[in-house]
């Protein structure tokens, strides 16, 4: 029994982990994000062997032959040490791309499993009596068969621990702000391409002024509140918010939180519309942003987004217009050259012309580029030190970043993909002088227009591309779908189980004398893989 045992708890820890890392993954269940994931999941979920011990101790105790309980013990704890090395190598083969964070929530949340798993395990050893002890066993089994729903129970249990940790940390970074009267908050939000714009600004505005940007892509009040407690100085100017949502209000509640007195809205899109439900709840959201700044602060909005343009602004601050199709912006570009080196752009503002060079590619950066020279303008700082700062500017890690990879030229899209930030990635492939390969597992989180989209996609691609590398036969059935309709060769596309196989399948591609370019447009984080291996 104890060998059992033993086997026994080293599993449903094992698989305790992984339904944690889903858990975190899928935001612990905002807008039911786990559960949708899990009913999508179902043979992830449950595993087929976690029967069988459960099955031998209903038999035990339905037939009363307690004969059996050794040999079923044995036999249990064979099925445990089979599973485990099953799990063991299946994650060994498939590297997390965003690993489990053990953070303080999730401390807690393991700590509430081992109580409540431990509970049941002393009630098991201590039972005298074999019935009900086989009670218990079949109860420990049961657990294990429901450990994602498990995990899900004690992370409700811990809800009140939560609210608690949160509203300390909130009360704390609002404390801090409180002392700085001094310090200008912008705010940065959009569909797509919060982070990149973020990152381009703070490099701009850092010429001028001590900035503090949200480090990476943490947008979230959780975010925010890490950002001001830990990392915010004393002698920080300026602030740089980036503020990201999956439902309406969620914008709002951090504009009350940091307070900021300008804003750059990016682009409004279809990203996470499954949880919002409409665009027109996108527009709303994303402009809270925008209705929540003073009369006396900015907005940047973009003049070809007709979201942004058609939207009923329901406050007067004042409105600085970007464009790179509209002329009637308040700045825009002209004269745009991609090469070797980047893109380069005339971008006009009054009477002025400004010549911009950069290593970035795409047109969402010279989006991203205008807000950021639109606002450093208002902020008074010197022109040539915003070039330079442009002309030094690195690719954000994943987003249409350029790099040689052996013999590929690979632009690595695969931070996550949109209808718009795809366009914009083949409009980049277009012009490379090459090969072209696109390799993707399609779009996510689109809700009922999803296939309409990935098919869309699957249409471009085919006028642009190659070759096409799909990731995940079910997921980009529609895009396969989209390049047969637009007379793309089968014998050019190739579907793979796993982002890592194809680069292999594009240096095969390589022609002698001749540049490969493949585009890796999006890769899914592990709540999207689709085979369990």
């Amino acid at each position: 029994m104890i060998l059992f045992l033993l086997t026994y708890i080293i599993y449903i820890v094992y698989r305790s982990m992984e339904a944690m890392h889903m858990l975190q993954q899928n935001l612990y269940n905002e807008n039911n994000r786990y559960l949708k994931w899990t009913a999508r999941n179902i043979s992830k979920v449950f595993c087929i062997f976690d029967l069988i011990p459960l099955l031998f101790f209903i038999f035990v105790y339905v037939s009363k032959d307690k004969s059996l309980l050794d040999l079923f013990y044995v036999s249990s704890m064979f099925v445990y040490i089979y599973c485990i090395y099953y799990e063991y190598c299946r994650n060994k083969d498939n590297q997390n791309k965003l690993p489990l964070k053990v953070t303080a929530r999730i401390k807690r949340l393991f700590a509430t499993f081992i109580i409540i798993v431990g509970l049941v395990l002393v009630l098991t050893i201590k039972e005298k009596n074999l019935d009900l002890q086989l009670i218990y066993f079949m109860l420990l089994c049961f657990m294990e068969i429901i450990i994602y729903y498990l995990i899900f129970i004690c992370s409700i249990i811990n809800t009140p621990l939560n609210g608690l940790e949160y509203l300390y940390f909130y009360n704390k970074a609002k404390r801090k702000l409180k002392e700085r009267n001094d310090l200008t908050v912008i705010g940065v939000t959009g569909s797509y391409g919060k982070t990149s714009s973020k990152n381009i600004l703070n490099d701009i505005l850092s010429s001028k002024y001590i900035t503090r940007a949200t480090p990476k892509n943490y947008n979230t009040p959780y975010g925010l509140m890490i950002t001001i407690n830990n990392y915010l100085d004393k002698f920080d100017n300026i602030l740089i918010a980036e503020m990201g949502a999956y439902k309406e209000g969620r914008i709002k509640k951090l504009c009350d939180f940091v307070k900021p007195k300008y804003g750059i809205l990016t682009i409004i899109g279809d990203a996470h519309l499954e949880t919002f439900g409409s665009r027109e709840n996108i527009c709303k959201t994303k402009f809270e942003l925008i209705e929540s700044l003073p009369s006396d602060g900015v907005a940047i909005l973009n003049k070809d987004d007709p979201y942004q343009v058609n939207y009923n602004l329901k406050n007067n601050v004042p409105i600085i217009w970007i464009g790179v199709e509209n002329h009637d912006a308040d700045l825009y570009a002209t004269n745009i050259h991609y090469g070797s080196f980047g893109m380069s752009f005339t971008c006009n503002y009054q009477d002025k012309k400004i010549n911009i060079k950069t290593r970035l590619l795409g047109k969402h950066n010279i989006y991203n580029i205008l807000a950021a020279v639109a606002l450093g303008i208002h902020l008074n700082v010197d022109i040539d030190d915003i070039k330079s700062s442009i002309l030094s500017l690195k690719p954000t890690e994943h987003r249409l970043e350029l790099k040689k990879l052996n013999d590929i030229y690979m632009l690595d899209d695969a931070y996550n993909s949109n209808p718009v930030g795809a366009k914009s990635a083949l409009e980049t492939l277009s012009m490379m002088n090459g090969t072209k390969v696109v390799v993707t597992p399609g779009m996510v989180e689109l809700g009922k227009i999803e296939k309409e989209k990935n098919f869309e996609f699957g249409e471009e691609i085919a006028e642009v591309a190659d070759y096409c590398i799909l990731i995940g036969e079910k997921k980009t059935k529609a895009i396969y779908d989209g390049l047969i309709k637009n007379n793309f060769d089968k014998d050019n596309i190739f579907i793979l189980n796993k982002v890592k196989d194809s680069y292999g399948v594009v240096e095969a591609l390589k022609e002698e004398g001749k540049d490969i370019f493949a585009l890796y447009e999006n890769d899914l984080p592990d709540i999207y893989e689709e085979v369990r291996k």
